[in-house]
C-alpha cells in the first residue's frame, strides 16, 4: 500500500493518436429489386468458370433464355428473332459501339468488355425501363467496380496474356482499374476448313479511375484503345458433303492475302454530384473514334469431285470423278471512319415517403457523329471458262460495289419515369411507368417511346413474382441502314419501330437445401418500318428502305440451380 495523500506532483502526458482506415471485407447482399424490373442478374465471379475462345462476358449472356448466337469465335448475339446491331451495351452508362465492317468472327478479336474489371452485370431480354436507350431488342448494362485493395492478376494461356492491376491511395479518395489484354487465336485457326497462315494479333488496353473530391463529388475516368489486326494467307480447303447415293467433294486452292485492322478509342469523363442520400446529378461526356480498313485480294481456284460410294471398293471414299472445274477472284479496297461525340446529363431524386416511396430517373443527351467510308468491292466468277455476270457491267463481274458516303448529323435524346413501392400485407407491388423523347437532325424525325412495368408479389409461401411489361422501342439508323453501295444515301430513311408485349414469372426455391430458380416469359413484339437485310456470317447488309413490317413472339422458359456450392 502507498500514501498518496502528501504527494502534489503532476504527470502530463503528451498521447497522439494516428489515424487508421479498416474496410469490411467484400459482403455479398442479395436484393430482388432486379426481379421486380425484369432484369436478369449474373455474378462476374461466374466469367472464370467458363472458358471461350472470347474470352468476354457475351458467353454467357448467350446461354440466357431468348438469346442465340451462331459463331462461337464472336461476341455478337441476336435476341428474340432480331440482329446484332438491336443490342444495346452499356459500361457504366456509355454506351459502346462494336466495329462496321466485320464479317467472319475470326477477323472481330476482343470484346470490350474486360471481364476482370466487372462489378455487376445486367441484361434484359425485352421490354426494359425507359431509361436505357432505343433499340429494339435487349440491354446488356455493365458496371465496373472501384476498388478496395490493391491486386494484380496475370493470365497466360495458349491464347494470349491478360494483365491487369487495381488498386486506391492511403487515404481511398484516388481508385484505378487498369487492363491490359494480347491475343492471338492462330491456334483455334489450325482447325478450320480452309488452311492457310493465320496472323490475328488483338490488343487493348483499358484505364477506369475515380476520384472523390469531396463527399459530394465524385469524377471518373474512363479510356479504352484496340488495335485489331487480322491477316491471312489461304491455302486449300476441302469439305465433303452430300448424301450416301450422291457424295461430293469441292477443294480449293488458294492465291492471294487479307489484311484487315481494326482501330478504336473510347474516352469518357464523368462528374457525380450527390449533396445528400435523396438526390443524384450526373454530367457525362465522351468521345467515340473507329478507323477500320478491309483489304483483300483472293483467287481460288475450285474441283469438283463426286466420290466413290460404292462400299465393297477399295477406292470407297475417294474421287471417282470431277464434275467442274472453276474459279473466282475477291477483291475489296473498304475503309471507314467514325467520331461520335455524347454529351449528357442524369439525375435521380427519390421522395422518401415510409409508405410510398417514389424514384424518379431523368435525363438528357446530345450526340454529334461524323462518318465518312469509302467501298470497292468485286468478285469475278469463272465456271469452266466462262464468266459469270448476273450484273449488267463491261468487267462481267459476278458483283460489283464502289462509292463512297459521309455524314455528318446530331441527335437529342431525353427520358424520364417514375417508379414506385407498394407494400400492404405482405405484398409488393413495383411499378415503373416513363417516356422517351428522341430527335434525329438527318430526317428531322421525332418519336416518343412510353413504356411501363408492372411487377407483383403474393403473400404466399413460395417465392414467385409476376411482372407485366410493355411500351415502343424504335430504333433510328446510324449508318449501314441507309447506305446503299453506290455510296447514296437515303435521306428518307425512318426508324425501325416495335411494341414489346412480355409477360414473366420468377420462382425461387430450395430444392436439397441448394438455390434453385425458375423464370418464364411469355413475348409478342410487334413490328412495322423494318428494314430488311442479309446475313453473310456476321456481316449484315441493309436494303436499306423502311419496306417490311412483322411481329416476334415465343416463350421463354430456364431452370437453373447451385447443384455443385459456390
Amino acid at each position: 500500500n502507498i500514501d498518496t495523500s502528501n504527494l502534489t506532483d503532476t504527470i502530463d502526458y503528451n498521447i497522439i493518436l494516428e489515424k487508421n482506415d479498416n474496410f469490411l471485407t467484400d459482403i455479398n447482399l442479395t436484393s430482388d429489386e432486379y426481379r421486380f424490373k425484369g432484369i436478369t442478374k449474373i455474378d462476374p465471379k461466374s466469367l472464370d468458370k467458363l472458358p471461350t475462345s472470347t474470352g468476354g462476358v457475351e458467353s454467357i449472356i448467350k446461354l440466357l433464355p431468348g438469346v442465340s448466337a451462331n459463331n462461337e469465335l464472336s461476341s455478337q448475339y441476336s435476341v428474340r428473332g432480331g440482329n446484332y446491331d438491336e443490342n444495346l451495351i452499356y459500361v457504366n452508362g456509355i454506351q459502346i459501339y462494336k466495329p462496321f465492317l466485320i464479317r467472319t468472327g475470326e477477323q472481330e478479336g476482343l470484346s470490350f468488355i474486360n471481364s476482370n474489371m466487372i462489378a455487376s452485370i445486367e441484361f434484359s431480354a425485352g421490354g426494359f425501363e425507359p431509361k436505357f436507350g432505343d433499340k429494339l431488342s435487349s440491354v446488356l448494362n455493365i458496371e465496373y467496380k472501384i476498388p478496395q485493395a490493391k491486386q494484380t492478376k496475370i493470365g497466360i494461356s495458349a491464347l494470349g496474356v491478360e494483365l491487369n492491376t487495381e488498386g486506391n491511395s492511403k487515404n481511398y479518395l484516388l481508385s484505378y482499374l487498369i487492363g491490359f489484354r494480347h491475343r492471338s487465336n492462330s491456334f483455334l485457326f489450325e482447325a478450320l476448313d480452309t488452311q492457310g497462315e493465320y496472323k490475328p494479333l488483338f490488343n487493348d488496353f483499358q484505364t477506369y479511375i475515380t476520384y472523390q473530391i469531396n463527399p459530394e463529388i465524385q469524377l471518373s475516368f474512363l479510356n479504352y484503345y484496340s488495335q485489331n489486326k487480322y491477316a491471312m494467307i489461304p491455302q486449300t480447303r476441302e469439305a465433303k458433303f452430300g448424301t450416301v447415293s450422291e457424295a461430293l467433294q469441292l477443294t480449293i486452292y488458294f492465291e492471294g492475302q487479307e489484311i484487315d485492322n481494326y482501330e478504336t478509342n473510347l474516352t469518357a469523363i464523368s462528374s457525380k454530384y450527390s449533396p445528400n442520400d435523396f438526390l443524384a446529378l450526373k454530367l457525362t461526356s465522351s468521345f467515340f473514334t473507329t478507323k477500320e480498313q478491309e483489304f483483300y485480294d483472293i483467287l481460288g481456284e475450285y474441283w469438283l469431285a463426286e466420290l466413290n460410294n460404292d462400299i465393297g471398293s477399295d477406292e470407297f471414299g475417294e474421287v471417282a470423278f470431277n464434275r467442274g472445274v472453276g474459279a473466282y477472284i475477291n477483291h475489296a479496297r473498304n475503309e471507314l471512319n467514325a467520331k461520335v461525340f455524347n454529351l449528357y446529363h442524369d439525375g435521380n431524386i427519390s421522395i422518401n415517403n415510409q409508405k410510398q416511396p417514389i424514384s424518379i430517373d431523368w435525363g438528357l443527351k446530345y450526340q454529334l457523329e461524323h462518318i465518312k467510308d469509302r467501298i470497292r468491292e468485286w468478285e469475278m466468277v469463272d465456271s469452266a471458262g466462262y464468266a459469270i455476270s448476273p450484273i449488267n457491267n463491261d468487267l462481267n463481274l459476278y458483283e460489283f460495289y464502289t462509292g463512297t458516303a459521309s455524314i455528318k448529323s446530331s441527335r437529342i435524346s431525353s427520358y424520364i419515369q417514375v417508379s414506385n413501392k407498394i407494400i400492404k400485407d405482405s405484398k409488393h407491388f413495383n411499378y415503373t411507368i416513363g417516356s422517351r423523347i428522341n430527335y434525329w437532325g438527318f430526317n428531322n424525325e421525332l418519336f416518343i417511346s412510353p413504356r411501363a412495368i408492372f411487377s407483383y408479389k403474393p403473400n404466399w409461401i413460395k417465392d414467385f413474382i409476376f411482372l407485366f411489361s410493355c411500351g415502343s422501342y424504335n430504333q433510328s439508323p446510324f449508318f449501314k441502314e441507309f447506305r446503299n453501295y453506290d455510296g447514296k444515301l437515303n435521306k428518307e430513311i425512318k426508324s425501325q419501330k416495335s411494341t414489346h408485349y412480355v409477360l414473366n414469372t420468377d420462382y425461387q426455391f430450395k430444392y436439397f437445401n441448394r438455390p434453385f430458380k425458375f423464370t418464364g416469359s411469355i413475348y409478342y413484339k410487334k413490328l412495322w418500318d423494318i428494314i430488311p437485310f442479309e446475313i453473310d456470317n456476321l456481316r449484315i447488309v441493309y436494303t436499306p428502305e423502311n419496306n417490311a413490317h412483322g411481329y416476334a413472339t415465343g416463350i421463354d422458359m430456364k431452370l437453373f440451380g447451385e447443384f455443385v456450392p459456390n
